[in-house]
């Protein structure tokens, strides 16, 4: 962190993070120091992963024979047992064999940590389109909403970094351009067998940190990593993974809005437990998910703000006509008040209700102002809607018969030139 932090100051020849990585792998190859290695890490996740897949046989194989209510307890009872190294390794051979078997590859793969790939081969995958099979249409269920739930994540965390980084280097990128080259991208990779991908704010951050400003440095970042991973895989896996939380944490000290927390006691008590909320979430589980609460809460307050900014009053008054001027938007949280400003029984044979300031936004407007309509026309009145915006108007007429109605069209007038006859 350190490194990160102070070699910018000094020169900007040599990528912090990439100075900072490298001293901390001598340190942990020529002395003493020890640190858990990326290696290290690799085998451990490939080794629970083994175990994971153990648990689930054993409880498949005895899960028909278990009664019904004690699922949990016995699931909890197989998963505390512990699996040998023989089972571990068995496990993986196994899976390697069959693997081999379906031609997805050559040779088997030993149980280490070793990062070592080939370049992948084309392979379409094989689905089953038959809806009246229950198995298929499971199977073709869950592929979707596994797709809908990750390319929202992606898309969410893309249109995000692209945000953050056009603030920090004060330019302007194509969100609809970006999205449709990652869903492209996503397609390509899958019919190769790999893994679908988004911007991350992390890797970006690093990248721009170390003086990444163009489409090549994203292009850069993909071959170094295919040439690493082809040909020098041994140099990645010495790595300590002190170094890479190290380079982390500094991108997270660079991202985060510190001036936000001066905005205390500044800004309304919605927004400050917006950010709370936000910030812990983002902690707790990840970006995606902090940033999809957060967009609902945001959503819920504006609708609550906004329920309570509808403003009613008489703008003119007769004994035949009464006039109601109305400002504010009208949705499912403002019908309330808007119901409550009217008195039907007092108000005179024709009622008007300018909407000049004020907007029609859903069907629970509609079914407001019909309402009223029908109150009004139950006492022999008759009630006009003038100054309505194009948008609350086509709202309106597409509710056709649902609504009732008098709609009060303000004249159009046409401007005079050299042109007219």
């Amino acid at each position: 962190m350190a490194i990160a932090y102070f070699l910018p100051r000094y020169t900007k020849a040599i990528p912090a993070p990439l100075a900072a990585i490298t001293a901390c792998t001598a340190l942990v190859t020529f002395t003493p120091l020890e640190s858990k290695l990326v290696s290290e890490v690799v085998h451990t996740q490939r080794t629970s992963m083994i175990e994971k897949e153990i648990i689930t046989e054993n409880f498949a194989a005895v899960k028909n024979q278990i009664p019904h209510g004690q699922y949990s307890e016995a699931a909890q009872n197989i998963a505390l047992e512990r699996q040998t190294d023989a089972q571990i390794m068995a496990k993986w051979n196994a899976n390697e064999a069959q693997k081999i078997a379906e031609g997805l590859k050559e040779t088997a793969d030993p149980l280490d940590g070793s990062l070592k790939g080939a370049l992948p081969s084309f392979h379409f995958p094989q689905i089953s389109w038959d809806f009246t099979n229950s198995d298929s249409l499971d199977a073709l269920i869950t592929v979707l909403m596994l797709a809908l739930i990750f390319s929202s994540v992606g898309l969410i965390e893309t249109l995000m970094t692209l945000s953050l980084i056009d603030e920090i280097t004060q330019t302007r990128g194509q969100g609809n351009r970006e999205s449709v080259a990652q869903g492209s991208g996503n397609i390509l990779s899958g019919l190769f067998g790999g893994m679908c991908g988004c911007a991350m704010i992390g890797q970006s951050m690093v990248c721009l940190n170390s003086g990444g400003r163009g489409r090549a440095a994203g292009i850069a970042t993909a071959l170094f990593m295919l040439v690493f991973i082809s040909f020098f895989p041994s140099l990645i896996e010495m790595i300590p993974v002190a170094s890479l939380i190290g380079v982390m944490f500094m991108v997270v000290i660079a991202t985060f809005e510190w001036s936000s927390l001066r905005l205390f006691g500044r800004v309304p008590k919605s927004e400050i437990f917006i950010i709370i909320v936000v910030s812990t979430i983002t902690v707790l589980l990840e970006l995606a998910v902090a940033v999809g609460i957060g967009i609902i809460i945001s959503a819920l307050v504006y609708a609550w703000n906004s329920a309570k900014e509808i403003r009613i009053q008489c703008s003119d008054e007769s004994q035949t006509q009464k006039t109601y001027q109305v400002a504010g938007n009208l949705f499912f949280g403002s019908i309330t008040s808007f119901k409550e400003g009217f008195n039907p029984h007092n108000d005179p044979q024709k009622v008007c209700i300018d909407f000049a300031k004020a907007r029609v936004c859903d069907q629970s407007g509609i079914e407001a102002i019909h309402g009223l309509s029908i109150r009004y026309k139950a006492l022999g009145k008759t009630l006009y809607l003038r100054h309505l915006s194009p948008e609350s108007t086509k709202l309106l007429q597409k509710a056709g018969d649902l609504v009732e109605v008098n709609i009060v069209e303000d004249p159009k007038y046409a401007v005079a030139n050299d042109a007219m006859e």
